[in-house]
């Protein structure tokens, strides 16, 4: 009997331990379940049509396409396109981290002010709330289409078939339509019918890949929700199109575009993912293991700014660098924020800060969680830490010298309700049993919360020596072969059971026998599902008398008492709801907090100083540095950069002299220099400092001594090439493309990097030196700066860097009368005995030098000299790129690098004849010297007079150095 005690004490913990997670589950999901059915959305579609603008809108909350994969992948990502019917231009918002509040979303809304929004049936239901409150409150119309009307491939396909992208101008083709006498005449065979139907309709498949091409030029619209927005929107305005002209077939092609230009958000600065990739604000680097989809972030700014503890305060920091702010009050009153944590006194206070807030969770997920009764454990030890540690954290603010000041302090302070705070996290903790919560997996109550859950639990305890007793009062009724082995079991829902095990008699065809008064109910077994064996032997369950009298007087003890917690629970719930707007509010200050905190560290970390803001549209720095080389070399040398916008050609600035040019701000700065030098690190240091200056809607401290910067609306880059198989475009057509957007999107306030742009392109049937030198990627290049001066007052900053030489040679771009700064990047070269020679230093000269001094290069270098980069940035040209001095740097054999150099020479000497001469022999050499003598003294011989034919044949047998019988 003690063995069959022990047996059945085993067997009851066992079952009633999983029967009791099994229950949870089944709780869980009939919440989940409810609440679902309680979110399903309620849209309200309004069908009206003759509209002035539209714009369509989708965000990827829940994914906004079927036919898309990946767009579901990305979450809280917005996009959209708007269409105006005055200029016939369709705007495009590129795909832009949007965050919970739909700050984006309402300032797109302002913008636009569309008469007609659209979106998808798939969009979140918060995100249709936003589009529906706005048309409602400006009287537009606002539309519900179908999701596979927003599918990307669609889009695409519509985009493409645009007239004005798909067919080419005669001035776009520079050529003549011809007028072919035959036009009129009709087709005598299929091949001729063809041809004339190609010639009036043009290509189909020439059509589209000229629109693939040409598309890039207008807006980077590759991205799937963007495309996704622009096919939604055409499908609208093709069928209100063809409303309006019942005989109208035409489609999208009918359409009336002129052209597609990038929507700049007028409170945030646009930069697309071309600058975003080059300046490495983000690198995703992928995990060690090919088997994970995981990824980390690399070197970027993002990786050095990021000291954020919180998990809201790195998603907040991460949109802060996708929409930088063009506000300077708001980039001052930040400005003022990381000064004070700066601030000796506050080193502290802000490092207490930064504990409390690593213990701030996430507060909005985890009270979207309790709302939907699916919250663990964890979650609700969370609410009471959040309780904690801002308590904790309105003490450290009182400590922060000069915190009044600061405008997130206050609002911080503001926003903490302590009280309220407090007794939330009181009555959690008075409530929630933890340990036994983490035990079952599940919320548990405390005791002497419920007097009558304490009587439910009290009783289920106390159940193992009642079923010990029921057990030895049946073992006495019934025969022996039964009591050897058995118990009396509970499983919630099923009740009280007596358990015996399967008998090898019943397992033949008489099947089981049952005890008069009892009942069968179940056969059970325990199988092992990896081995697929059978672990215990099978047991039959009955139903006795007993059992009946135990299920009526004690009942199902397990189910009633996760009832009871769950309404005690849910009662907790209710009061913590009651101040949720609260912390949520306060979770949003504390994650603008936290960034403010992140910049603050990095900028003590990194030495890096507070700029100064100016309404001007100016850059000058001094002594800047690239916030991330500078991490990854041990020395780093600082530059200077002056550039004022709206100095160019025409009325607005006349064209400066040279000295001038030194002086004065230019808009327009060439960099020039030896390869390898640091040109690029210095065109994105710049363009980083500007951006680290407008950083978000917040700011940050910029790597500097001192920087005066204004704001910049745009940052356009021509640095790097991504290229890619599935693109129908090569690299010098990708560049092509990055300059053409710069070109048609930027203003007076934009900042353009333009990094080699041209290089790679040589006529067809280039042979002579001549045509060598006249590179179409030269004329492009100093196309692309002429057009940016002629533009005046509207010219925008630009930073350049090249190794086209011969545009300084040729005066394509004469410094004498082109209002640009010209730098170099000065190197060092060392001779084989040691001496130093300062190479292209002495050709910069100073601001008093001439022009010929400074355009004139001063050194040739020598067999066996090494070149040393100081990577200082110094007035003047660079008139050599020392290319073969690198290539012997990085492992070129120095053979073949001196032959380069030497080959050179002789073409910018003229003299490629010389290299001709090296495969004749010493005898084809003397010949060629000889008759170069004889032409010579032929050409110097007076043959006009009127002399006797004698004495001309004598005169050209001396000429030809021969005796007179030869």
């Amino acid at each position: 009997m003690k063995r069959t005690k022990q047996n059945r004490l085993s067997n009851h913990r066992e079952k009633k331990v999983a029967k009791s997670a099994q229950n949870h589950e089944n709780n869980q999901t009939a919440e989940s379940g409810t609440e679902e059915s309680v979110q399903l959305p309620r849209k309200k579609v309004r069908w009206e049509s003759n509209s002035e603008s539209v714009a369509a809108v989708v965000d990827t909350e829940n994914g906004s396409s079927e036919d898309d994969a990946s767009t579901s992948k990305v979450k809280g990502r917005v996009a959209g396109a708007y269409y105006d019917s005055v200029r016939c231009i369709v705007y495009v918002l590129e795909d832009t981290q949007e965050d919970v509040h739909f700050d984006l979303t309402n300032m797109l809304l302002e913008q636009c002010n569309a008469d007609v929004v659209l979106t998808s049936s798939k969009a979140d239901d918060p995100f249709i709330s936003v589009l529906q409150k706005f048309s409602e409150a400006s009287g537009g119309v606002f539309q519900i289409r179908p999701h596979k009307e927003f599918s990307p491939h669609r889009g695409r396909d519509r985009l493409l078939s645009l007239r004005f992208l798909s067919e080419l101008t005669t001035e776009d083709t520079g050529q003549c339509l011809s007028s072919d006498s035959n036009a009129g005449a009709e087709p005598r065979n299929a091949y001729e019918f063809m041809q004339k139907r190609k010639q009036a309709a043009g290509d189909p498949t020439m059509k589209r890949w000229n629109a693939a091409i040409r598309l890039a030029n207008y807006a980077s619209v590759e991205s799937s929700l963007c495309i996704s927005c622009l096919g939604a929107l055409l499908d609208y305005l093709a069928r209100e199109r063809a409303a309006g002209d019942l005989d109208d077939d035409a489609g999208v092609e009918g359409l009336n575009i002129s052209g597609i230009e990038v929507l700049t958000i007028d409170q945030v600065m646009h930069i697309n993912a071309d600058a975003l990739f080059s300046l490495q604000i983000f690198e995703n680097e992928s995990h060690a293991s090919i088997h994970s989809d995981k990824t980390k972030e690399g070197l970027s700014l993002f990786g050095i700014l990021d000291n954020t503890r919180t998990p809201l305060g790195r998603s907040l920091l991460r949109t802060w660098l996708m929409r930088p702010s063009l506000s300077i009050p708001v980039i001052a009153a930040r400005h003022d924020a990381i000064e004070c944590f700066l601030h000796p006194e506050n080193l502290a206070p802000a490092s207490t800060l930064q504990i409390h807030l690593k213990g701030v969770k996430n507060i909005p997920r985890i009270l979207g969680l309790l709302q939907s009764g699916k919250a663990s454990v964890s979650d609700w030890q969370g609410l009471v830490k959040f309780t904690y540690h801002t308590a904790m954290m309105r003490d450290a603010l009182a400590e922060l010298h000069g915190g009044d000041q600061v405008q997130v302090v206050r609002k911080l302070v503001a926003s903490l309700d302590i009280a309220s705070f407090k007794d939330t996290g009181n009555a959690v903790n008075e409530t929630i049993d933890w340990e036994e919560s983490t035990n079952n997996n599940r919320i548990c109550v405390r005791p002497y919360i419920d007097e009558e859950l304490d009587q439910r639990k009290h009783v289920y305890a106390g159940l193992d020596p009642v079923l010990c007793k029921v057990a030895e009062q049946i073992c006495q009724k019934i025969p022996v072969d039964y009591t050897a082995s058995l118990n009396v079991v509970y499983f919630p829902q099923l009740g009280f059971l007596i358990c015996v095990p399967m008998q090898e008699e019943w397992r033949s065809e008489e099947g089981i026998k049952v005890l008069d008064g009892w009942s069968f109910q179940v056969i059970l077994s325990m199988i092992d599902f990896v081995t697929e064996r059978r672990l215990f032997s099978a047991h039959v369950y009955f139903k006795s008398e007993e059992m009946h009298d135990m299920d009526t007087h004690i009942g199902d003890l397990h189910p009633s008492i996760v009832d009871r917690e769950i309404e005690i629970v849910q009662e907790l719930l209710e009061r913590i709801l009651v101040c949720s707007e609260g912390m949520r509010h306060t979770c949003d200050v504390c994650a603008e907090l936290d960034c403010l905190l992140a910049f603050a560290e990095a900028s003590r970390a990194y030495n890096y100083c507070r700029p100064q803001m100016s309404e001007d549209p100016i850059i000058d720095i001094d002594q800047g540095r690239h916030p991330l080389q500078e991490q990854v070399v041990d020395i780093f040398v600082p530059n200077n950069a002056q550039l004022l916008a709206g100095i160019g050609f025409g009325d607005s600035a006349e064209p400066q002299t040279e000295a001038d040019s030194l002086s004065v701000c230019s808009s327009i700065v060439l960099c020039t220099g030896a390869n390898a030098c640091g040109k690029s690190v210095y065109l994105k240091q710049v363009a980083l400092i500007q951006y680290m200056a407008q950083v978000g809607n917040r700011s940050d401290f910029v790597p500097a001594v001192s920087a005066t910067l204004g704001i910049v609306d745009k940052i356009f880059t021509r640095i790097q090439t991504r290229e890619s198989v599935s693109k129908a475009q090569s690299a010098f057509m990708i560049d092509l493309n990055q300059v053409s957007l710069a070109l048609r999107n930027c203003t007076a306030k934009s900042l353009i990097l333009l990094d080699e742009f041209g290089k790679g392109t040589i006529p067809a049937g280039s042979t002579t030196v001549d045509s060598y030198l006249s590179i179409d990627g030269t004329g492009l290049f100093c196309g692309v700066i002429k057009h940016l001066l002629n533009r005046g007052s509207q010219c925008p900053k630009v930073l350049a860097a090249t190794h086209f030489h011969e545009v300084f040679q040729k005066d394509m771009l004469d410094p004498h009368k082109f209002p640009i700064t010209f730098l170099h990047m000065e190197v060092l070269f060392t001779s084989s005995k040691g001496n130093l020679d300062p190479g292209d230093v002495s050709m910069s000269g100073d601001s008093k030098s001439t022009n010929d001094e400074r355009l004139e290069p001063t050194h040739v270098v020598a067999p066996g000299e090494k070149i040393t980069y100081l990577y200082r940035v110094s007035p003047g040209l660079s008139r050599n790129s020392h290319a073969a001095q690198c290539a012997m740097m990085f492992g070129l054999p120095s053979r073949i690098a001196q032959r380069a150099q030497y080959v050179s020479k002789l073409l910018g000497d003229h003299e490629l004849g010389q290299l001709l001469e090296e495969k004749m022999t010493a005898e084809e050499q003397e010949n060629i010297k000889a008759a170069g003598i004889a032409t010579y003294k032929f050409l110097a011989m007076d043959l006009t007079n009127d002399s006797p034919e004698k004495d001309i044949k004598s005169r050209l047998v001396e000429a030809l150095g021969r005796a007179p019988h030869e």
